[in-house]
């Protein structure tokens, strides 16, 4: 363990009842720090919260109102990641000099381990999951945790010295690491989303080189050499920058050519696979596969094993998913799809005439260049949500016509139903976050698949 005993006795004020918070909180416990969880949604169950924290009718929950004196009591605060840094209790801990933490640091405190982190826009999940699936296959194990779902602070005790941990971490994460140091980092994209959280872009930018901050020489970042902002951090940051690139040919690095993905090392170049040999789908994930082969090789697994690995991967799910074929019309969930840039590589993945569906939570986004990207593949849109009036305008602005709206999801199936025809594709990607309608982009997607299983034939 590195600094755990620096949180044995501190009283830590853990803001956020989710997940992340109740696994934080338990974590806490077992540091034999002293945590108060705070929650201001007066509605949540007492009596389920204790049942899901060590030390059950004992923890100390507070809901609704937090009074000055339990403020000044606490020595320190753990934001969970869905709580923006200038909201008014991080900004008072702040304003006193008290120390703020998330719960990525707080894994990283309390755990060993060799730490692969992985950032970006887009594609982390999919490169998180495949990087631990080709360590698993070589290794024998690996934590895969993070934003990915697992929160990195329930398995972090688990975690022997030496132990690979792959983390997927998002900006929101990323605000609030102090030590937190990969042995690998990737910065897969910075591409505009969450502007309603960090307001410009070059927030949003310096949230995600902040992976790097605790890097040194002897480590290694990743970095995708065709996006302009990645390829300005590489030439900023102390770590070993390995870039890969769809658009051109690199002395160093990865690279694709045709259909052909190249490893190159000091000029000599090798080519490891065609692109048709992947299960994935899209030149996006192309961009994905090749940040995962730089990752995994600088970790030191051989490539024969890497390549190997990545011709057997499918896609996670939610992320250009293939669900069903009925009446000769493919159905893909990609869910997952929550801002633009995401949803236009969905597009782009598509091989045959597409209905999209769209629409949801407004991140503050603009969606001309999704809208642009449809050119003859996707045939009609058919709308939802919050954003369906904002995405109808920017749609019929740029020329595009055929656009539908419905008022849930069962009815955006049905309609998609009448609209595709044999030889079509049905592409849930959305654009747009799932809030309002739905907790997240998982049950989203979950419920988008359970809609296409029951369509008759």
């Amino acid at each position: 363990m590195k600094k755990e005993m620096e949180l044995a006795s501190q009283k830590i004020l853990v803001l956020g009842a989710g997940i992340s918070g109740v696994a934080a909180y338990n974590l806490l416990e077992k540091m034999d720090a002293v945590p108060i969880l705070y929650d201001a949604n007066v509605n949540l169950g007492v009596v389920g919260l204790q049942e899901r924290l060590v030390g059950g009718e004992n923890a100390r929950i507070i809901l609704g109102e937090l009074k000055d004196e339990v403020r000044n009591e606490c020595d320190m605060l753990l934001v969970s990641p869905g709580v923006p840094l200038d909201t008014e209790i991080p900004l008072w801990f702040a304003q006193h000099d008290k120390k703020i933490i998330g719960e990525i640091e707080l894994a990283y405190l309390a755990g060993e381990g060799n730490i692969i982190a992985i950032t970006g826009t887009n594609g982390k999940t999919t490169t998180t999951s495949l990087v631990g699936e080709i360590i698993k296959n070589y290794i024998g194990k690996a934590f895969v945790v993070g934003n990915i779902g697992i929160p990195y602070t329930e398995v972090t005790l688990q975690v022997a010295e030496g132990d690979p941990v792959v983390v997927e971490v998002s900006s929101f994460q990323l605000e609030t690491i102090h030590e937190f140091h990969p042995h690998v980092s990737a910065i897969l994209n910075v591409t505009p989303d969450h502007l309603n959280r960090h307001h410009t872009m070059e927030n949003y930018t310096a949230a995600k080189k902040e992976v790097t901050k605790n890097q040194t020489e002897d480590d290694f970042c990743i970095l995708n050499f065709d996006d302009e902002r990645t390829r300005q951090i590489g030439a900023q940051i102390r770590a070993k920058a390995c870039y890969f690139s769809v658009e051109q040919e690199l002395d160093d690095g990865c690279f694709l050519r045709g259909d052909e993905i190249v490893f190159a090392k000091n000029g000599v170049n090798k080519s490891l696979f065609r692109i048709q040999e992947m299960k994935l789908l899209g030149i996006h994930n192309a961009q994905n596969v090749m940040a995962a082969i730089l990752m995994c090789h600088a970790f030191g697994i051989p490539m024969e094993s890497i390549v190997a690995s990545v011709k057997e991967f499918k896609a996670v799910e939610h992320r250009i998913e293939y669900v069903r074929t009925v009446k000769g019309v493919e159905y893909y969930n990609d869910s997952k799809g929550t801002n633009p840039d995401a949803a236009i590589k969905a597009v782009l993945a598509m091989n045959r005439p597409t209905v999209l569906i769209g629409g949801g939570y407004d991140k503050d986004n603009t969606y001309d260049e999704w809208i642009e990207s449809f050119g003859s593949k996707v045939k009609a849109l058919v709308l939802l949500g919050q954003t369906a009036d904002k995405i109808e305008a920017c749609a019929r602005a740029h020329g595009f016509q055929e656009i539908h709206r419905a008022g849930d999801l069962k009815e955006v199936v049905e309609i998609c139903s009448k609209l595709a025809i044999s030889g079509d594709a049905v592409l849930l990607s959305p654009a747009c976050a799932s809030w309002g309608m739905f907790p997240n982009y998982e049950v989203r997607g979950k419920i988008f698949k359970e809609l296409v299983m029951v369509l008759e034939e």
